[in-house]
């Protein structure tokens, strides 16, 4: 089963990946009239403007806009190239514009927004290029050392690898997986929880990293068993997200469990609670219970339950 508008799983551009290795691959697109460069800050967010017909667009500039040439002294990405031939381009820029800055100085009434606030608004296209320069730009950030000798590594493969100059080692960005569930118990009522570091009345999902060497269904089973102590049975697959805070990749499925008393690890989770379909709507609609926001693939596992969009989506 396929969950609905899965926000952070769309694209419509194409990686592009046997063009990586060329070593002038990034100059050469630097220079060509028709390459696209996306800002993005230390913090993720990105520069966008109001699209035409409604929703956000990137703000998409000519790569000679930011700087002559690909910065020296920060990570340039390449994304990859639409039918048309449009090549994209992600560059790390820093928090704020130099003072005095040349080209590469941005414009004070420029709208910079966080992929959490501004993924719903944006096309396909534009979600999928914001998701994959901040996950892999995250990467760089946190792993600029080769994890065998110490060793600062080099960015090679147009951004996509980076290379140890002492031992000739090769490091590719990671991506965690996470199981995420939508628990069922034999009376098709739903479980939620609550973390222990959210907000009074935030629930949803329950979730937690693959550990190595362990299937998906049994961590799904693992999982829901130390976080509420509910048993889980069948086991199915249901939908993928990435999740760039900073690196998971959301692996989504209905769990049916075989029990129904809940016991809470009053660590990581302070509250749980079963509800059928009516209870989940009166609280939401009450304003009691804040479901995840539409970028999550929490909601959608939900409503995937529920058999439809719940009718109100406080936000988080």
């Amino acid at each position: 089963m396929t969950l609905r508008s899965l926000l952070l799983s769309r694209s419509a551009v194409d990686r592009d990946g046997e063009r990586r290795t060329r070593p002038d691959l990034l100059a050469e697109l630097w220079a060509a009239e028709s390459t696209r460069v996306l800002r993005v800050r230390p913090d993720g967010s990105a520069p966008v403007r109001p699209r035409e017909g409604g929703g956000a667009a990137l703000q998409l500039v000519p790569a000679r806009a930011v700087a002559a040439a690909p910065p020296q002294d920060a990570v340039v990405l390449y994304l990859g190239r639409e039918a048309d031939g449009t090549s994209h381009v992600a560059v790390e820029v820093p928090a704020e514009p130099a003072v005095g800055a040349g080209p590469s100085a941005r414009p004070d009434d420029e709208r910079w927004s966080g992929l959490r606030d501004v993924a719903p608004d944006l096309d396909d296209r534009d979600a999928g290029l914001l998701v994959e320069a901040v996950g892999v730009l995250n990467w760089h950030r946190v792993h600029p050392h080769c994890p065998r000798c110490g060793a600062r590594t080099t960015v090679t493969s147009s951004g996509w690898t980076r290379t140890c100059p002492v031992d000739g080692s090769e490091h590719y960005p990671r991506t965690d997986p996470a199981v995420i569930m939508a628990v069922v118990d034999p009376d098709d009522r739903v479980l939620l929880a609550h973390n222990a570091l959210w907000p009074q009345g935030r629930y949803s999902a329950l979730a937690g990293f693959v550990e190595p060497g362990e299937p998906l269904e049994a961590a799904v089973r693992r999982e829901v068993a130390e976080e509420v102590g509910v048993v889980v049975g069948e086991v199915t697959y249901q939908g993928s997200q990435p999740w760039p805070f900073p690196a998971s990749l959301m692996l989504g499925f209905r769990a049916r469990a075989t029990t129904a008393d809940i016991r809470v690890d009053d660590v990581e989770i302070s509250a749980a609670r079963w509800f059928t379909r009516p209870e989940l709507a009166e609280a939401v609609r009450t304003g009691e219970v804040l479901l995840p926001p539409s970028t999550s693939i929490a909601l959608r596992l939900v409503e995937d339950w529920y058999g439809e969009e719940l009718p109100a989506r406080p936000s988080w």
